[in-house]
């Protein structure tokens, strides 16, 4: 007899069927590593069930054609409450995008901030790694630059420096201010 799957495993499945095929826009690599990286780092500090799940997931509905109700039905209303508050409105434009992102986050319980930064943090790691090999060229993978990209870091950070006592935030700000020296 086999055991039903968890529900990081049932993440699991969703995200590697969902961002099959898609890569990281930074560095090139498999866009599954990038889910994968979150939700170890989460699991590094203990975290439930549903909030690794959701790192796992966090970008579903966001980049692929899953909707809200099917991941619903497979992953249950904890997991994808926390997805849709670090997932942004693409229709909006970027800069507004960005900061509605920064307010529904800083205004988010929890499980949502802890989702939200270990993405941040793990995007900062593959572009500053990116930069280390690729140099100057990296910015022009992002649609705004490296100027824009700093201006959002930096509002992310200080909106967790103000809402979340954590371990992350302190790993996350050591990236941004790597992030600075290359400006």
């Amino acid at each position: 007899m086999f055991n039903a799957p968890t529900l990081v495993e049932k993440a699991v499945r969703v995200a590697t069927v969902a961002h099959s095929g898609q890569v990281r826009k930074s560095d090139g690599s498999p866009y599954i590593v990038h889910p994968y990286m979150c939700a170890l780092k989460l699991m590094q500090y203990d975290c439930s069930e549903e909030v690794v799940a959701a790192a796992l997931t966090h970008d579903v509905l966001e980049d692929t054609a899953i909707t809200e109700d099917e991941l619903r039905l497979i992953l249950g209303n904890a997991v994808v409450d926390i997805v849709t508050h670090v997932s942004e409105d693409k229709r909006k434009e970027w800069e507004a995008r960005k900061e509605d992102y920064v307010e529904m986050v800083r205004n988010a319980p929890l499980e949502v901030k802890l989702v939200s930064i270990v993405d941040k943090i793990h995007n900062m790691e593959s572009v500053l790694f990116a930069h280390e090999k690729d140099g100057e060229k990296i910015w022009s993978v992002f649609n705004k630059g490296k100027e824009k990209k700093l201006w959002f870091e930096e509002l992310c950070l200080n909106m967790f420096k103000e809402t979340l006592e954590h371990p992350l935030v302190a790993e996350y700000e050591k990236l941004v201010e790597k992030m600075r020296t290359l400006m």
